[in-house]
């Protein structure tokens, strides 16, 4: 659970973060916390973004699993009928994190078959958004929802949302404003958006054909995005992929080739030299978003990115529009210099922990190890100080959100081990034995 009282059931990206700071307490429980969700996959290849928990009252958390109705809506996509789930995805950070945890003690992973059983449903969501989530037709995946690209409220979604027609408030009722601020969370109309997004998505039995086969200009659907930070998490968990097909004696040639193909598209499509970063495209519409998000700074991470575009990044990072190192210690989530830019209100501008620990690495892996150490520092002093907060003031780091989150406490736990070196691919060697 990403949070006791906020968010009571397992979330998607949440566990693959969880699963990498419990490989240091606990192997077998990391193993697990990864088991757990992927044995929620949908026949397609899908895994959704929530597993419900079915001892929690529906009115705790919205919208709740009547409001997806999985098991139903979602059976010819080849929903479980066991459990209950959403009918969307998060970003695919999940072979990453399932490599890291075999390399906190491979002899019990190899014992388990964890890797081998992991493996080839790692692969079918892999194949899932590759084949069937390229909406745009242009190699990269596209996100249907905000709450995909897991930055549900990033001012990158405005315009897109723009053109959706809300859900009527009374169809509704928001749980999460009984534990949050309402000036911290979305609006009622950005919400009244998300919901119906879901609910046509629903209703159309979770089908992504409609929109990926209609011809270009006639596509249906409000809301269809290709988000560089989602893209980059699948290119680094294809890099992890390849790592877990040489381990299980397999060839990762091909995996890799993928991965640094996708790198060149990313380039191709969504990098914009003005801005010095990454920019999300608006599929629909045919044009890049011009609103500079964290989610633009993540391909950071990847080791084929072009080394003048890496040093941009850099740049733009330690820059005015995100002030690392200068009016921020951590990263906000949006653009300082912003219009939309809020500090305290849900990915407008606050601090995550999720976004900085990924930049972290961006920056080490391409060599700027005094900046990773600063941002490092930064992250853990922090975590601890906000009580392990969901996310910070960036320039106060004052607390907002649930604090016990999470994801701030897993990685907090993975940046106090013993910095593993990452090697040329971007994914991790630990030295010695079997870790190398």
């Amino acid at each position: 659970m990403p949070s006791r009282s906020l968010y009571p059931h397992q979330w998607s990206w949440d566990s693959a973060f969880i699963a990498i700071g419990l490989r240091h307490l606990s192997p077998l429980r990391a193993q697990t916390e990864l088991e757990t969700l992927l044995a929620a996959q949908w026949a397609d290849g899908r895994i959704p973004h929530i597993v419900f928990n079915p001892s929690v009252p529906l009115d705790a958390y919205f919208p709740s699993p009547d409001f997806w109705r999985s098991s139903t809506a979602g059976r010819a996509a080849g929903a479980p009928r066991t459990v209950q789930t959403s009918g969307i995805v998060q970003p695919p950070v999940h072979a990453l994190a399932a490599w890291l945890v075999h390399l906190a003690d491979p002899g019990l992973s190899r014992a388990r078959g964890f890797l081998a059983r992991a493996y080839p449903r790692l692969a079918a969501w892999h194949r899932y958004l590759l084949r069937r989530r390229d909406l745009g037709g242009g190699g990269l995946v596209s996100v249907v929802h905000p709450w995909e690209q897991g930055m549900d409220n990033s001012p990158c979604w405005d315009r897109p949302l723009s053109r959706v027609t809300p859900a009527p408030a009374r169809s509704f009722r928001r749980a999460d404003l009984e534990h949050g601020a309402p000036e911290d969370r979305p609006t009622d109309l950005d919400y009244g958006r998300y919901v119906r997004l879901a609910a046509d998505y629903r209703d159309g039995g979770y089908a992504d054909e409609p929109y990926r086969e209609a011809p270009a200009g006639r596509r249906p659907g409000g809301f269809a995005v290709e988000d560089p930070a989602f893209n980059a998490l699948l290119i680094a968990s294809e890099h992890a992929l390849a790592r877990i097909a040489q381990e299980l004696g397999a060839a990762g040639a091909a995996r890799q080739a993928r991965a640094e193909r996708l790198t060149a598209v990313l380039v191709e499509r969504l990098w914009e030299p003005a801005a010095g970063m990454f920019l999300c495209r608006d599929v629909r519409a045919g044009e890049l978003i011009p609103e500079r998000g964290v989610s633009g700074l993540i391909p950071l991470l990847l080791p084929t990115l072009p080394r003048d575009l890496a040093a941009t990044l850099v740049r733009t990072v330690c820059g005015p529009h995100f002030g690392l190192g200068g009016s921020t210690r951590l990263v906000p989530s949006y653009d300082l210099l912003g219009e939309a830019f809020d500090p305290h209100r849900y990915w407008r501008g606050p601090a995550w922990f999720n976004t900085n620990w990924l930049l972290e690495r961006g920056l080490r892996l391409h060599g700027e190890r005094g900046r990773a150490d600063a941002l490092r520092k930064g992250i853990l002093h922090t975590a601890g100080a906000s009580d392990f907060a969901e996310y910070v003031d960036p320039y106060t780091a004052q607390a907002c959100g649930a604090t016990g989150f999470g994801w701030t406490a897993a990685l907090t736990l993975d940046l106090l081990h013993d910095r593993p070196a990452w090697d040329r691919n971007g994914v991790t060697a630990i030295k010695g034995g079997d870790q190398g």
